[in-house]
């Protein structure tokens, strides 16, 4: 039926609805439990009865009711909401709204439910709907069930125009959710008919793939990882790159440039993590001269640096979920404005990012958006920790060390046994820690050739090894293993139940856990201000590891740092973590 539409002026109260309905359907929550919210808000500030949204059905199946107010949706497949199905079909076929002033009196509604919250025998209960529609296309419809006052005359007009306003934010959070399906489900087929193309290339031996030179390794993991770079380097394809911080995510960003296409275009860098929103936003977009403060002139951003190139985003998923929002839209239609601009602007970019975050867990949170996380994982590459890498430590360290002799006009070599220890380590900062550890030894070498008693987990001075006891106390066998073999523990062979008693002394090509050396210790002199020291609890023939009081006394000893009480009773740190814990001793903090 055709109303005229009374003019008049809104109140206060459906102005804060629909603010309020335009923030739960822009939220990150799922698009069932915005929708029952947007219900019951209608509910509570306009009295609006039993709201109900109904999606259209493909293939000219009956529509179905994906939210209703006062009922869950469990209830309605229960069989407990009896809806007028017939009218949401005709709101949806004829694309208009509809006005029943009297359900009571139109035989459409007989069966239904809606008239229960008629408490007057004198009021009547009317049924408003309309439709849902978005790119030229009717996707459900919006009703709601409103008693009509008694006596007066009853605005429709109004109420439509208001529900009207509501189904307009329903119908784009709808449209948006349903493209975000599409997107997702091209991105699985695309990733699908990309791994069997891999699988079905699995002929050729990868160990005929050449690695790039900047790239140091020959264990089956890293030649299976280049062999995933040589056949993802031809496409476009969007690529995400995972793995531990100081795995070398860049390098493998750059080996892909190096063999698409691409190879002559620019290959531009930027690190997520270290720009706040703002100046990212500037930093990638670029911006109009007078765009904010200090911009004095125009300035090209990363995207359109990289046109025809190649654009690595570091540390992705570390961005704010504003900007994934902003983000998302130039990686779909890879076009974009400048900030202060309104120029669109369209670029050719191959995109590649890197994450040492798990995606997943983001998501599932929230703090990630799943459509943004569809975009850009296409083809994931992961990245092994150097632990996992079986033999490319050695490979690695002598690469390292040469390069640190040519820049400093150096000739130094390590000696086999100091490769061994390094084999060894557990190296939780990757290769990045490896080149540190290369660098620092190098540095303090005392002759041409590097021996273990060079390095710093030899002599208890492993600065990572220090870290590790102080992560938050855990059951033992789920703290992170240790980073040296001495005075740490072998990642290789890491004890399930630390023994209580001190490790004896292997060799240094066993691979067993290895107990620290003894360090010398100098006579302390005896003051007015430091006590003599009892020569047997120095020995640590006193102290006995086993025992709570033997603990206390080597803790107060040393002065409550574990890493010092554990040389004094000849244990590791975690060692001695675990037997603090097992005797339930508190650690006090000087």
């Amino acid at each position: 039926m055709t109303l005229a539409a009374d003019s008049h002026e809104m109140t206060s109260a459906p102005l804060i609805c629909i603010y309020e309905i335009s923030k739960i359907l822009t939220s990150s929550r799922s698009l069932d439990a915005s929708l029952h919210d947007v219900l019951n808000l209608l509910s509570s500030y306009l009295e609006m009865r039993r709201g109900t949204v109904v999606l259209a059905a493909e293939g000219g199946d009956a529509p179905r009711v994906v939210a209703v107010s006062g009922l869950s949706m469990e209830a309605v497949g229960r069989g407990e909401l009896r809806y007028p199905l017939e009218a949401a079909r005709q709101v949806i076929d004829q694309a208009l709204p509809m006005v029943v002033p009297d359900i009571a009196q139109d035989p459409m509604f007989e069966g239904s439910d809606l008239a229960l919250g008629v408490l007057d025998e004198e009021e009547a209960m009317a049924f408003l709907a309309v439709p849902l529609k978005a790119a030229e296309k009717t996707l459900g419809c919006l009703s709601v069930a409103r008693t009509r006052r008694p006596g007066g005359r009853y605005r429709f007009g109004s109420d439509l125009q208001f529900l009207s306003m509501v189904g307009n934010l329903i119908s784009q959070a709808l449209h948006l959710h349903q493209r975000i399906a599409e997107d997702r489900k091209a991105l699985m087929a695309e990733t699908a008919r990309r791994e069997k193309t891999l699988k079905a290339r699995a002929s050729r031996p990868v160990d005929a793939v050449p690695a790039p030179e900047e790239i140091i390794g020959q264990s089956p993991a890293m030649v299976e990882v280049m062999g995933q770079v040589a056949e993802v380097a031809g496409t476009a394809t969007t690529v995400l790159i995972r793995g531990e911080s100081g795995t070398g995510k860049e390098l493998i960003a750059r080996a892909i440039h190096n063999q698409s296409p691409r190879v002559g275009r620019p290959f531009i860098r930027v690190n997520c993590a270290a720009l706040p929103e703002t100046l990212l936003e500037s930093e990638l977009f670029g911006h109009e001269k007078g765009a904010f403060t200090g911009a004095t002139q125009e300035r090209k951003g990363r995207f359109e640096q990289a046109h025809g190139g190649t654009l690595f985003l570091d540390e992705i998923g570390e961005i704010t979920p504003a900007f994934q929002a902003k983000l998302l839209r130039v990686l779909q239609e890879r076009e974009f404005e400048r900030v202060g601009g309104n120029k669109t602007l369209k670029v050719d970019v191959r995109l590649v990012c890197a994450t040492n975050r798990n995606l997943e867990e983001a998501v599932a949170e929230g703090s990630f958006r799943a459509d943004l996380y569809y975009r850009i994982n296409v083809i994931p590459i992961f990245m092994p920790a150097l632990r996992d890498r079986g033999g490319d430590i050695r490979l690695i360290a002598r690469a390292l060390l040469e390069r640190f002799n040519v820049e400093n006009g150096e000739s130094l070599a390590f000696g086999e046994d100091a490769l061994s220890t390094l084999e060894r380590c557990y190296f939780p900062g990757n290769v990045r820690e490896l080149e540190n550890c290369v660098h620092r030894v190098a540095t303090l070498a005392k002759g041409e050739t590097i021996g273990a008693e060079d390095l710093a987990c030899t002599s208890g001075a492993c600065l990572s090894s220090m870290l590790w006891p102080r992560l938050p106390e855990g059951p033992a066998d789920l703290l992170p293993q240790p980073t040296c073999p001495s005075p740490c523990q072998s990642a290789a062979h890491p004890p399930s139940h630390p023994p209580s008693h001190p490790t004896p002394h292997p060799t240094p090509h066993s691979g067993a856990p290895m107990a620290p050396p003894a360090m010398p210790r100098q006579p302390k002199q005896v003051g007015p201000t430091t006590p003599a020291a009892d020569p047997a609890v120095e020995s640590g023939a006193a102290l006995d590891p086993d025992s709570r009081e033997g603990l206390i006394a080597a803790m107060e000893r040393a002065g409550w740092v574990q890493a010092k009480a554990a040389r004094l009773l000849g244990l590791t740190p975690r060692q001695i973590g675990y037997a603090l814990r097992k005797h339930n001793i508190e650690i006090k903090r000087l």
